[in-house]
């Protein structure tokens, strides 16, 4: 079991490693201009498209979950079913994007705080890489179903060249051509539909036993079609209260001022940093929980959960180590501002512990997505987001300031993990006692 889920969390952990690294050298090439008003322009823009996009993340977890079941069960037709699914549903839900995009930017820069200066350029960045919702939708279910096949190789190469693509492109557009967020923004939108282009090219070229003639009837079968709406609604109803968390924790970053909104973006990157590392053993575990589960072989289940949490654990105890002695030199790469960086140090504690407080959370997300345990996932984010996070930043953010909202997400972390763990323990989410 440890070499089956090495052999997948490595290639997804260099896949996840890409995707941070992008978003810093966003930051850094924003951070080395002579206003900061770039960097809260990228963080806003960002947060909007977060939030968008990480709703529909569905895409990539429902397939991923319902695709390993199906490869499983060694039902060829339907591995290639759900793939058509959420072909068709990323590009119905992109077009809907696009067609409402000026209502959508609306609604978000009312709720996102910040000067008028960084929302005028966060919109120049929202138009411009809107334009990528088709391209970005397509590749969540690729990502999905490739890894619900176990192959972990095929996205680790899509998310290489989207990335190492963007980052290319990032610096031609601010350096050679003087563009600023703007030029970011168009450097996503070319990496994106670059990573659908070669995505289609690898499914026709690799797996031709699952292409399988088109058939709306059998798309839209009745019975394995509510199964797909009821597992894609429950976890999108789960991203959207993990994204409204983040947007609030930007908001209310913002509202404090430009300064303190930039140094919470660059703080809070060392946390999805992180967050990508777990990630890699997490989607291990959808891969091989689905598996096992399509297979009916329970005692599978177990070793899955055992493994998972020992890498995890390893894991978040070496980022606590790095953060721990390693955050000043860490932070003179994202900016060489003084004020900011002197301003971020007495947060620095909520970085150095976030990897032990959320390693668990980031683990029953795998399992339980792998499982299609999406109700569980879904009532625990609710609870979780508004009678943990919310009271927990009110009580305090008044006599602790933004320490008060470091504090707030911290607990939201732990207490998700923990809330997963109590969902698996009493209703036998994971199916059969002793699993747990």
């Amino acid at each position: 079991m440890n070499r089956q889920i090495v052999r997948l969390a490595l290639p997804n952990i260099i896949t996840n490693i890409t995707v941070p690294l992008l978003g810093i050298v966003d930051l850094a090439l924003m951070g080395h201009l002579d206003d900061p008003v770039y960097i809260g322009a990228i963080a806003l823009g960002s947060t909007v498209f977060n939030i968008i996009y990480s709703s529909f993340s569905f895409l990539r977890m429902g397939s991923s979950g319902m695709t390993s079941q199906a490869y499983g069960a060694a039902k060829k037709e339907e591995v290639s079913l759900v793939l058509q699914r959420s072909l068709l549903l990323g590009i119905a839900l992109a077009i809907a994007i696009i067609l409402l995009q000026y209502p959508i930017q609306w609604v978000a820069f009312q709720l996102l705080d910040g000067n008028q200066h960084v929302k005028l350029l966060a919109r120049q960045y929202f138009y411009i890489r809107i334009l990528a919702a088709p391209a970005t939708l397509g590749l969540y279910a690729f990502y999905g179903w490739y890894l619900g096949v176990q192959n972990a190789i095929i996205p680790m190469i899509l998310a290489i060249v989207v990335n190492v693509v963007n980052i290319a492109l990032n610096f031609v557009f601010v350096y050679w051509f003087g563009m600023k967020s703007d030029g970011v923004a168009w450097a996503s939108v070319i990496a994106q539909y670059s990573g659908l282009l070669l995505a289609g090219i690898f499914f026709y070229a690799r797996y031709k036993q699952y292409h399988i003639r088109f058939s709306l009837g059998r798309i839209i079968e009745t019975r394995s079609l509510k199964r797909f709406f009821g597992v894609n609604s429950d976890i999108f109803i789960r991203t959207i209260m993990l994204w409204f968390v983040l947007a609030f924790f930007t908001s209310r970053s913002a509202r404090s001022g430009n300064n303190i909104l930039a140094v919470n973006t660059l703080l809070f990157q060392l946390f999805y940093f992180f967050s990508y590392f777990a990630d890699g053993f997490a989607y291990a575990a959808e891969a091989l929980t689905g598996k096992a589960k399509g297979a009916r072989k329970l005692d599978e289940v177990k070793a899955v959960i055992k493994g998972v949490f020992r890498w995890g654990w390893v894991i978040a105890l070496a980022f606590t180590f790095i953060y721990g002695f390693g955050l000043n030199q860490i932070m003179k790469l994202l900016s060489d501002n003084q004020l900011i960086l002197n301003m971020a140090k007495p947060y620095y504690v909520w970085i150095v512990i976030m990897p032990l407080i959320s390693i668990a959370a980031f683990n029953w997300d795998g399992i339980f997505i792998g499982a299609t345990a999406s109700r569980a996932m879904r009532n625990v984010s609710i609870i979780v987001s508004l009678l943990v996070f919310l009271p927990a930043y009110y009580l305090t953010y008044t006599a602790w300031g933004n320490h008060g909202l470091w504090f707030a997400f911290d607990l939201f972390m732990l207490i998700r993990g923990l809330g997963m763990w109590y969902y698996a323990k009493k209703d036998g989410v994971l199916w059969y006692a002793g699993a747990v």
